[in-house]
């Protein structure tokens, strides 16, 4: 299990908070019908998380892999990729993205097959659907969009912290896949990477940027409410608070 010092943690977590957008889910209106909401249990969980306050009981195996031991703070169990919890987590963010797109007149489609890549001998796709497809949104080409969510702390305290950093590998890994496969085919990729507190990738800050111009053009909309990242912050909160709480011993809920 990974140990954690205290005190590198604490500075990693409190530079993690200061980056832009991550607190805009506190200021996120509860919508049922947009799924902005939480229940008590999952809002003070994912405080706890970002304010370090202790969740678990140390050395405890994971409830839902149960392939590794818990560590106080939740670590394990916002990287677990145990299914459904990890998938979930993605799944959240990426519908809300799609019904944002659609709330602003954006033509979009969810799970789209693109079918750039094939295998001639097994004669389908080896290419798996884009998250999201949006409709000629740069110069008349599609662009894919490529949704992906980290752990910012994993592997904390081997070498110098800096936020965004697993963000930001992890989209250089992602272009470095995708993206010519798509400009062959007269696509546009875009990495869409978020971290557990909320960080976002300048790609995606771009993307939610003009979708919120696009937003105010069309929709009545306050352009003070920035409902776009306010949306988007509060799913991937309830995201990392949904896999938390399923790992919580049952006293703690």
């Amino acid at each position: 299990m990974v140990q954690f010092d205290l005190t590198v943690r604490q500075k990693a977590v409190f530079e993690c908070l200061r980056a832009p957008h991550v607190q805009d889910f506190l200021l996120a209106i509860p919508i049922d019908g947009l799924g902005q909401h939480m229940s008590p249990v999952e809002y003070r969980t994912i405080l706890k998380y970002r304010l370090m306050i202790p969740l678990f009981p140390v050395d405890e195996v994971c409830p839902v892999c149960h392939k590794a031991c818990l560590d106080s703070f939740g670590e394990h169990a916002v990287h677990c990729r145990e299914l459904p919890g990890f998938k979930y987590r993605h799944d959240l963010v990426r519908d809300v993205l799609f019904d944002i797109f659609r709330c602003a007149g954006i033509s979009a489609k969810k799970e789209a097959p693109v079918n750039f890549l094939t295998d001639p001998l097994e004669g389908r796709s080896t290419l798996r659907p884009a998250d999201i497809l949006v409709f000629g949104w740069v110069g008349g080409k599609h662009a894919c969009v490529d949704l992906t969510g980290v752990s910012p702390l994993v592997g904390l305290g081997g070498s110098a912290f800096t936020v965004g950093q697993t963000a930001l590998k992890t989209v250089s890994g992602k272009v470095t896949k995708h993206e010519k496969a798509c400009l062959d085919n007269q696509h546009v990729f875009i990495p869409f990477a978020f971290d557990t507190f909320g960080f976002l990738v300048p790609e995606a800050v771009d993307l939610l940027s003009r979708v919120q111009r696009v937003m105010h053009s069309n929709v009545m909309t306050p352009r003070s409410m920035n409902v776009v990242f306010k949306r988007l912050s509060f799913a991937i909160q309830k995201g990392v608070a949904t896999q938390l709480v399923a790992r919580l011993p049952t006293i703690s809920m």
